[in-house]
């Protein structure tokens, strides 16, 4: 395949001003085409963390999303809002493409209808939210620690009881989802995170 491209560029009794030139055209026609698929890429990577995006299907904007408004996370004294994809899109570019990843397969569960319904939602809702207490805590909850920075708390805005409940729970390896959890949307019927034995 090299070899024809290369023939290509050179042509019949081409001089070597000739095949240099062709060869510096290609070059550049092919650079121009791959930033073009790189800047598409990243555009469209960008696109799909977006809220709209992540509402644009009615299982998630019937479901989750309606029960996410007016939550802390939406709303609140300092108006710093999350949207979807902090909490469930590393921002991290690896880990990033691997959620994207996984979460391709979950165009299929859209397509053949498997939560279509409020009823067949919250069928689903506890092993939903298993898979993503699970990913939480292979991570040690890094989604929530992208805005939460736990050497920036203010000690002294916490009560004596989160103060003692944290510490407890870093004692005994907690992560943020294993107390934090139902916060955003509702919680399901069932164990909790805490309950869950995740390796890490």
């Amino acid at each position: 395949m090299l070899k024809r491209i290369l023939l290509a560029i050179r042509g019949p009794d081409a001089g070597r001003g000739t095949i240099l030139m062709r060869f510096a055209g290609a070059a550049v026609a092919f650079a121009v085409i791959a930033g073009g698929l790189v800047a598409a890429g990243a555009a469209g990577l960008a696109w799909t963390n977006t809220e709209a995006f992540c509402i644009s299907c009615h299982e998630m904007r019937d479901n989750v999303y309606a029960e996410f408004k007016d939550t802390i996370h939406d709303r609140n004294r300092t108006g710093v809002r999350a949207i979807c994809s902090d909490c469930h899109v590393p921002r991290q570019v690896g880990p990033m493409m691997v959620r994207k990843m996984r979460a391709t397969f979950e165009v299929w569960g859209h397509l053949t209808g498997v939560i279509d319904t409020k009823e067949k939602f919250e069928s689903h809702r506890h092993m939903l939210a298993t898979r993503v207490w699970a990913r939480m805590k292979e991570t040690d909850s890094l989604e929530c620690r992208n805005c939460h920075h736990t050497e920036a708390w203010d000690q002294e805005k916490q009560s004596d009881r989160a103060k003692a409940r944290h510490e407890k729970g870093k004692a005994e390896g907690l992560t943020c989802i294993d107390c934090h959890y139902g916060i955003a949307h509702k919680e399901p019927e069932g164990p909790g995170p805490r309950e869950m034995k995740v390796a890490k």
